[in-house]
């Protein structure tokens, strides 16, 4: 195998397919990179639960594969000259030559490197590589560690006329984005559940501009952004009913700002909730005390190290409601609404806090349980 490439554009894809390689592995093949080159240059990571592939622009003299050490390659592309990488491999010894750096390493067999799933397309769905990252972004804070329900691990992608609709849930919290589709192809509705471990690799892929393409198989999911592409396996289970989840016959209904008064240290809700937190820590845990009042919210807690107070003013009369929140699950509710202005709503103390856009289409909600207070 003989191939020369820009420095540049193979540390970026080197660093990229090695997102996706195995930190340890008993087969050694898995903690490399597998190198293919014949039409193109392909570099490719498979931990055998998420597979990355990147494909670069290069001079293909002679065709080949081989594994390489995705740590020690990544390190010596890195530190190369700005330069042409000239790369050249005779059985199982590489040659790689850049300005006046060159290196003579071994490589393994690529018969050992694991097969990467090929995705039998049954339904697909393209959307701008910005909305999906941002949707993602958006609500993969809410995705399980718990593996004893696997399934919510994963956000679910639920695809109608409509478009995309990204829903992650832990038992204490929701967030659900949507965003409308390009081209959905296959069956009018589908959906799938994607791993929140793949997902945080697909929002670092979906780095660029242009489109985004989500392919569908029986077993696995495929993502194509550019010439790099994900694949992961679906995960199987029943995912909450979301629908039913969110409360939507609220009686209060307050408006308060998220985002325009942050730079208003004393009015923003984040920056209240923030500045009381302050003394809650992994040690010395307690919640929030929120009682909502009328164009007022008054924030308390209190713990063995002492007792924080602030407020916070907002639109509408929140009739005196007195309710617990953990304050690590409303903050990140908070950071990731894509909106300046919140609505609020509530139906009594020991029901959710659903948080939606204030105007506009509902493109986001986000859904918060109270945590029981004790007695002052």
């Amino acid at each position: 195998m003989k191939f020369s490439c820009e420095k540049a554009l193979l540390t970026a894809a080197v660093s990229i397919a090695s997102r996706a390689v195995a930190a340890k592995s008993s087969i050694p093949a898995m903690e490399g990179i597998l190198i293919e080159a014949d039409t193109r240059l392909r570099l490719t990571g498979y931990n055998l639960e998420t597979g990355i592939q990147a494909t670069v622009p290069a001079e293909i003299k002679q065709p080949g594969s081989l594994v390489l050490s995705a740590r020690l390659f990544g390190e010596i592309i890195r530190k190369m000259p700005d330069d042409m990488v000239v790369f050249t491999s005779k059985d199982y010894m590489v040659n790689i030559k850049c300005g006046m750096s060159e290196f003579n390493i071994l490589g393994t067999d690529p018969e050992e490197f694991p097969e990467l799933p090929t995705v039998d397309q049954q339904n697909s769905i393209t959307l701008e590589q910005s909305a999906l990252r941002s949707m993602i972004a958006q609500t993969l804070f809410a995705v399980s560690d718990n593996e004893s329900r696997p399934v919510h691990t994963g956000s679910l992608f639920e695809v109608d006329e409509s478009g995309l609709t990204v829903v992650s849930v832990d038992g204490y919290r929701l967030a659900l984005r949507r965003e409308k589709a390009d081209k959905i192809e296959g069956s009018e509705q589908f959906s799938f559940v994607v791993p929140g471990s793949a997902l945080s690799e697909v929002e670092k892929i979906c780095s660029g501009e242009g489109p985004v393409t989500v392919n569908q198989g029986a077993r696995h999911i495929l993502f194509q952004a550019g010439d790099t592409v994900l694949v992961c396996r679906r995960l199987e289970g029943e995912f909450l009913a979301y629908k039913n989840a969110i409360p939507r016959n609220n009686t209060i209904k307050i408006e308060g700002d998220a985002r325009t008064l942050l730079q208003c240290d004393t009015r923003a809700l984040l920056s209240s909730i923030e500045r009381v937190s302050l003394i809650i820590s992994e040690k010395l845990k307690s919640p929030l005390r929120c009682v909502f009042g009328d164009g007022m919210v008054d924030i308390t807690t209190k713990t063995a190290i002492g007792d924080a107070a602030d407020q916070c003013p907002i639109d509408g009369d929140g009739q005196g409601l007195e309710i617990g929140f953990n304050n690590k699950y409303l903050m990140d509710a908070l950071k990731a609404a894509p909106a300046d202005k919140l609505r609020l709503e509530f139906s009594s103390s020991v029901a959710p806090c659903v948080i939606l856009p204030a105007e506009g289409e509902e493109n986001f909600v986000y859904m918060v349980l109270p945590v029981r207070l004790k007695a002052n």
